[in-house]
């Protein structure tokens, strides 16, 4: 039998699957589709990765923000705004300090590898920046900026500022000594002259600078703050005529304040203020604490004995001995008061 239909042609097979022209998933992409397709891919992608960058952008932001409200970013601030007359210092010679052995050696640091440590600033009543820890560093690139003129250099120094709304100056003060304290760089005279200087300080409660030492000096033993309260009491004793307070070893400036209880001795002064060198001052220090404080007993005196004629006589403290063979009892009362009274008149006008 034909299989083949009125027109001619055979039958279609039946498993090929007639083709859709109108499927769009079928349908064949060119070229300029495929481009477009690809393009809104990374559109789509770029955007999300856009957006997330964004927000890592704000957080970041935010976290900056904060950190640098709170101090603890670094800046980069003209050595022409930052002032160092806020505080006093820690040092009691700063010009000595500035002209150092280790200021120069500082600078060499400084000019071979850079500021490593930043300095920590504030600012004062006025808005002016102020130095709070870091004077040396400060001072050093001050003296580079003179001696050089390099203003790229070091012109500028790298800082800490405190967080703006913080005005705690105890806490300055503490923060102004607490590195040298760490390095144990501080002199004893120094420790004291910090706790007198903070005591004058209007904008501190408490005006007993020795109540302030375990306030500034929280950290150290409480046996290294007993010494630096006797360096107190010695400087407020005796500071304008200590020349040399650094130079006073621990143990002498206690034994000087143990000796006298802080009470200012006018002989000890008049000898401090003939000190000219540092082993003078000492000296006279030492020659006050050594003296001893026990009350001088004058020697006893021991009896005496002298011969009168046929009479021995002995002499003892309130009272005097005649021996002899005269018999006394053959005198009457009268004759012995006549004659004890010439004695001692005659002892009285000697």
């Amino acid at each position: 039998m034909s299989t083949r239909n009125k027109f001619g042609f055979g039958p279609l097979d039946a498993t090929t699957t007639p083709l859709k022209t109108n499927s769009k998933r079928n349908r064949s992409v060119g070229p300029m589709g495929a481009a477009v397709r690809e393009t809104a891919g990374s559109l789509q992608d770029s955007t999300g990765a856009l957006a997330e960058q964004r927000r890592k952008n704000a957080a970041d932001a935010k976290a900056f923000a904060s950190a640098r409200e709170s101090g603890l970013v670094l800046e980069r601030v003209p050595l022409s705004e930052i002032n160092a007359n806020d505080l006093p210092r820690d040092r009691l010679d700063l010009e000595s300090v500035a002209a150092s052995d280790e200021m120069e050696e500082l600078k060499a640091s400084i000019r071979s590898r850079g500021q490593r440590e930043p300095v920590e600033l504030y600012r004062d009543s006025r808005g002016h920046f102020q130095i709070k820890k870091g004077w040396r560093r400060f001072t050093a690139l001050s003296q580079l900026l003179a001696e050089t003129g390099d203003t790229e250099a070091y012109g500028q120094i790298v800082a800490r500022v405190e967080a703006e709304g913080a005005d705690d100056r105890m806490a300055r003060y503490v923060d102004m000594v607490e590195e040298n304290v760490i390095r144990e760089d501080l002199s004893f005279a120094e420790m004291a002259m910090v706790a007198i200087s903070a005591s004058r300080d209007g904008a501190i409660e408490g005006a007993d600078p020795e109540d302030l030492v375990p306030r500034l000096y929280a950290s150290l033993h409480k046996m290294k703050r007993s010494y630096i309260k006797s360096f107190v009491l010695l400087l407020k004793a005796y500071g304008p005529d200590l020349k040399f307070p650094k130079a006073i070893p621990r143990n002498l400036g206690v034994e000087v304040v143990r000796k006298g209880g802080g009470v200012p001795s006018n002989d000890l002064r008049r000898a401090l203020k003939a000190a000219e060198t540092p082993e003078a001052q000492n000296a006279a220090l030492s020659a006050y604490a050594s003296q001893s404080t026990e009350p001088t007993t004058p020697a006893r005196k021991q009896p005496r004995s002298l011969q009168v004629g046929s009479l021995k006589v002995e002499a003892r403290k309130g009272r005097i001995t005649l021996s002899g063979k005269i018999d006394y009892r053959a005198y009457s009362d009268a004759d012995l008061t006549k004659a004890i009274e010439a004695f001692a008149a005659a002892l009285k006008n000697g």
